[in-house]
């Protein structure tokens, strides 16, 4: 009963104190990004999947060179890099699109704090399910038909910056595993639970373990 409105005045709380918190860094990683790449402070990717299946644009640093999503699926020297996209659970170890500075911010998760603007803007919240693009969630139920019933449980929950999955392995874990692991976190949310995902994320964060 009293989960909803516990949970929003902490992502309120959390949200305003890291944005003071993370600013300096953030500014520092966005000048870097910059220098060895010029383009938007911010990456330009598309829609993500929110609460009730509303789409919402996410707020994160520009870690690779810019229009780099858009390359991806349109300039043929990618063809191949787009397929292994795909295959691997719309994620890759070796993307070439990266900056070095943008290596550096992904592997320690740097570039997801300005989602915390999301989480204010009631969005995202500071722990929940990582936020799927449309195409992928499609693509990876085509892949694993039997996710389709765990995906419409993890839909009736707002994504999140942190999660479990985030803390037990990210870009390690495939998509049939991590959503089993949102699902898992839709079943069991509490404030309990998400204290210690958050208790958690730091190491996760410093370690860039699973990263990429």
């Amino acid at each position: 009963m009293f989960y909803e409105p516990i949970k929003r005045f902490m992502d309120i709380v959390i949200s305003l104190v890291g944005m003071i918190v993370f600013f300096p860094i953030c500014l520092i990683c966005a000048i870097a990004v910059q220098i060895e790449s010029p383009g938007p402070v911010f990456a330009d990717t598309p829609k993500r999947v929110g609460k009730g299946g509303k789409l919402f644009h996410l707020y994160k640093l520009r870690s690779m060179i810019p229009n780099a999503h858009r390359l991806l699926h349109t300039d043929p020297k990618f063809k191949k890099l787009l397929e292994e996209y795909k295959k691997s659970s719309y994620k890759l170890h070796e993307d070439p699109r990266v900056t070095k500075a943008g290596r550096f911010i992904r592997k320690h998760s740097l570039d997801e704090v300005p989602q915390l603007i999301n989480v204010l803007k009631g969005e995202m919240s500071i722990v929940g399910p990582r936020p799927y693009y449309p195409d992928e969630l499609v693509e990876q139920q085509k892949k694993y038909p039997h996710t389709k019933a765990l995906v419409k449980e993890v839909l009736k929950v707002r994504p999140g910056i942190t999660g479990e999955w985030q803390v037990s392995g990210r870009s390690e874990v495939n998509f049939d595993q991590r959503i089993k692991m949102d699902v898992l976190y839709a079943r069991r949310k509490s404030i309990v639970y998400d204290i210690l995902i958050m208790l958690k994320t730091p190491w996760a964060m410093i370690s860039g373990k699973g990263a990429v």
